[in-house]
């Protein structure tokens, strides 16, 4: 079995808690340096690891032992890192937000296929376990034609780190968002062409400049409309999706979803009446029938809903690396992700 030579850049949450974490697990990976500009962090990665530790990623150029680096730099940093690496070389994992603009997404594709190069997009919530339940509910057909989709990635909290800076590539859309924003462009295949988009954003919590709110919806022919939410002011969070359908709906969280259905063979057969309804007795009456709802559920550990979905996407990575697979994630639905981002920081310009 090829073992992947891997450096990761970045040894803050992302970097040593997601991606160092997992690859410590997996054999098929070797992490052979690491890369921090902070040297209390290095300290620490020189105790958690036997590889050479390094301040700038650039000390990776020349290096004939590394295949893949994964950039967990600063938000700000992705896409010029990304783009130094793969002219340097490297297969690159690049983390979330994969860059600032449409633009620059497709920048990163041109020079991924020029220097022949895998670029992955770290979206690893396109596999976790609760998503994937979902796409095979909606799949199945039983909830009908799906009229609407809400995505609410809400909670109750106030930050004041780097991630509420502008200057840094912060607030919520641009951090939480590529989630919730990947698997909702997901659900309606990516079809955004003639899309119509609509976002609200505010600061409700944060001790930045950069929003913590954000409202979005989008609607199109032919697909159900898309209502997403990521609030740091939502003191009764519950639900993460609310699905509704034709035939029924669906409603949960990351480790358990409930949906029902009723089957239109066993459903009384109705016809539209102009008339005023009554009763036999002619007082007037409500429209009303008994339907027989089918009521299934799906819950997962915890644990399960992260590991699953990394473990997923670094099986995608290591295919394209050792066998030239494409992965699922491609430069073309980052890019839809980055337009649909960028419209919403225009409509709310300051």
């Amino acid at each position: 079995m090829r073992r992947i030579k891997t450096a990761i850049i970045g040894q803050g949450r992302s970097g040593r808690d997601i991606h160092g974490r997992y690859l410590k697990t997996d054999n098929r990976y070797d992490v052979c340096a690491i890369v921090d500009e902070l040297s209390v962090r290095r300290d620490i990665a020189a105790k958690e690891w036997t590889c050479p530790i390094y301040a700038r990623y650039e000390d990776l150029f020349g290096s004939e032992d590394l295949d893949l680096v994964v950039n967990a730099s600063f938000s700000h940093q992705h896409a010029p890192i990304t783009a130094d690496l793969l002219q340097h070389g490297f297969h690159v994992i690049n983390e979330k937000p994969a860059a600032s603009t449409a633009a620059e997404v497709r920048h990163l594709d041109q020079t991924a296929k020029e220097n022949q190069k895998v670029l992955a997009f770290f979206q690893q919530s396109r596999f976790a376990p609760y998503y994937e339940q979902i796409k095979s509910v909606l799949a199945s057909g039983k909830l009908g034609r799906i009229v609407q989709i809400s995505l609410k990635f809400n909670g109750f909290a106030r930050r004041w780190d780097w991630q509420c800076s502008r200057s840094f590539q912060g607030g919520s859309l641009f951090n939480t968002g590529p989630h919730p924003l990947d698997q909702a462009l997901d659900l309606i295949d990516f079809k955004t062409e003639g899309i119509q988009i609509f976002c609200q954003m505010d600061q409700a919590n944060t001790f930045g400049d950069a929003e913590d709110y954000v409202k979005l919806v989008m609607r199109g022919q032919d697909i159900p409309l898309i209502d997403l939410e990521i609030s740091s002011c939502d003191a009764y969070a519950d639900q993460l999706y609310h699905i509704q359908g034709t035939r029924g709906g669906l409603k949960g969280t990351m480790t358990s979803l409930n949906w029902r259905y009723f089957k239109t063979e066993e459903a009384p057969v109705q016809k539209l009446i102009t008339s005023s309804l009554q009763t036999k007795d002619g007082l007037p009456m409500y429209c009303g029938e008994k339907l027989s709802w089918y009521d299934e559920s799906w819950a997962t550990e915890d644990a399960r809903v992260f590991t699953d979905a990394v473990g997923r996407f670094y099986d995608h990575v290591y295919q394209a690396v050792t066998m030239d697979k494409p992965l699922p994630i491609t430069a073309g639905q980052i890019e839809k992700q980055l337009h649909v981002i960028e419209t919403c920081h225009e409509q709310n310009q300051k």
